[in-house]
């Protein structure tokens, strides 16, 4: 080969990914000859969150190495000029550290010997790969590596404490020998003056009175520190009031921002937290952990974003009567909302499932060809919310579906647009949502009466509990929502009980919550 290319691909495949790269990113380098095998490990690598390097030969390799931080390397065997042995035991011997892979296609066993005692490699893979060997291979290496280096950073610590105790020996010895001659003084003092048994006393005294004195100041040192540490425990008090109130602003800044698309002509006044709140019960459903369920929620908030670029007749105009060319404009808002929110590191994983909201399990959609277990689950579970919300307000086709139509219509996508697990999530919350709106009523706020027990908990933007559900409205919580409401100039509605007749009421009757007035003005 005549000239060795080495190329770096950040994780989700966008130039803006690199504004803030996070430090907790593993970096893999691929050394092959053959391109379309450099392609093949760039696609299964990069939906994994992991930087990716390849290199088309082992000197293209090492010019990466010394530019860039790597953390494990796979390296075919077969390459013209220097094979995978070569160039992995100059990997050994010039960056120890890093992890070590071999990837070949021949079955040659003195390579392999070659590579496991002159390169000290991790995993043999032969190819054809499995895919999921491959990943597991490589997590393993990474997890070795990271294993190995909190190790050696362990025993360095032993090492340090190891001495700092033998310094404290040190100076125990020599304390204790200091007072092993101070009582071979007093012994021979008391052999030579046993006589002055007033003046020794007078010495002890003496002696006494500086101990208490030292007693005393010790004493008084520990006030000080009793009371230094009241004051850290009250800074560290204040510093988590304040992370809270950072962490609500920041969850109030998505819900703001999140609005702002619909001040725009054609955009449907509260349609992003529709979508969240759908988005949100149906990750809640599937069990998946809190911080996955914030950023499918904060997804669902800002899966429009990129729409802010789009000129105002293309967001008054349904999907279904695109034109080509506007559709292919249209089909770039997932990439420009990416592009937007990357740089925010917490919201990296959002503005990634935010890229992928339109790609489907088959591999069909855009702008990725994302297919199978290349498409993150928070992206399935955005596209179906979306969707359904976009059927029922009329945004996506040229009809306003109904509940029940827009239903099915998402069930046919079962197996193309999402697997089957988030089809039975969905159909989960759908099935709840019927049963609540049957049970409740929305009342804004100017007909909120005192007697009124809430049906759904109303929430903070952060998802904090601001009024439980069974919460009764009494008259000071009703002047302090329309006192609220009025400061703001923003209507609010609340989901109550609906009335019951004095039979039913009577054998259904529970004590309802109550709270300080100050919780409803939270």
């Amino acid at each position: 080969m005549s000239e060795e290319l080495a190329t770096v691909s950040e994780p989700a495949a966008d130039a803006t990914a690199a504004v803030a790269p996070a430090a907790a990113i593993a970096t893999i380098l691929f050394v092959d000859d053959e391109p379309s095998i450099l392609s093949a490990l760039r696609r299964l690598f990069r939906p994994q969150g992991y930087k990716v390097l390849m290199a088309e030969g082992g000197a293209a390799g090492l010019a990466l190495l010394e530019l860039e931080s790597v953390d494990l390397v796979v390296s075919d065997m077969r390459m013209p000029e220097m094979d995978g042995v070569q160039f992995l035991e100059q990997v050994r011997q010039r960056w120890p550290a890093v992890v070590r892979v071999m990837l070949t296609g021949y079955a040659d066993i003195s390579s392999t010997i070659g590579a496991i005692n002159r390169g000290e490699i991790h995993r043999y893979i032969a190819k054809p790969w499995d895919d999921q060997d491959i990943l597991l291979s490589v997590s393993d290496g990474l997890t070795r590596s990271r294993l190995e280096r909190e190790n050696r950073q362990l025993v360095q610590l032993t090492q340090e404490q190891n001495l700092q105790l033998q310094s404290v020996n040190g100076q125990l010895n020599e304390a204790n020998t200091q007072l092993q001659e101070v009582n071979g003084q007093l012994q021979t003092a008391n052999q030579q003056l046993h006589g002055v048994n007033e003046e020794l006393e007078l010495r002890v005294k003496a002696r006494t009175q500086e101990l208490e004195a030292s007693n005393g100041q010790l004493a008084d040192a520990n006030v000080q520190l009793g009371a230094a540490n009241a004051q850290m425990e009250k800074a560290n008090q204040q510093l988590n009031a304040a992370n809270l109130q950072l962490e609500e602003n920041f969850a109030l800044s998505i819900s703001v921002f999140a609005g702002l698309l619909e001040l725009r002509d054609g955009s449907v006044a509260g349609h992003g937290h529709r979508v969240a709140t759908l988005a949100r019960r149906m990750a809640e459903q599937m069990d998946l952990s809190a911080v996955e369920v914030t950023d499918i929620y904060n997804a669902g908030l800002l899966h429009e974003v990129g729409k802010i670029g789009l000129p105002d007749h293309l967001l008054q105009k349904t999907v279904s009567l695109m034109t080509g060319d506007e559709f292919e404009q249209y089909k770039l808002h997932p990439q420009h909302a990416q592009a937007a929110l990357m740089p925010l590191g917490r919201l990296r994983q959002t503005a990634v499932i935010i890229r992928a909201q339109h790609e489907r399990v088959d591999g069909k959609g855009f702008p990725d060809g994302l297919q199978g277990l290349e498409l993150p689950l928070g992206a399935q579970i955005i596209q179906v919310a979306a969707t359904f919300e976009s059927l029922i307000s009329g945004r996506l086709a040229e009809k306003v579906y109904s509940t029940e139509d827009a239903a099915t219509a998402i069930r046919e996508g079962l197996g193309t647009r999402q697997e089957a697990a988030v089809q039975e999530a969905f159909d989960t919350v759908l099935q709840e949502m019927a049963a609540e709106a049957g049970a409740d009523m929305e009342v804004p706020s100017d007909q909120l009466k005192a007697g009124m027990v809430l049906s759904r908990p109303v929430l903070s933007p952060h998802g904090n509990v601001l009024l439980p559900a069974a919460f009764r409205f009494t008259p000071p919580v009703i002047k302090q929502v329309l006192d609220f409401e009025q400061r703001l100039g923003q209507p609010f509605s609340f989901f109550v009980k609906k009335p019951q007749d004095a039979k039913s009421a009577s054998a259904s009757k529970k004590p309802a919550q109550t709270a300080p007035v100050a919780s409803a003005a939270a």
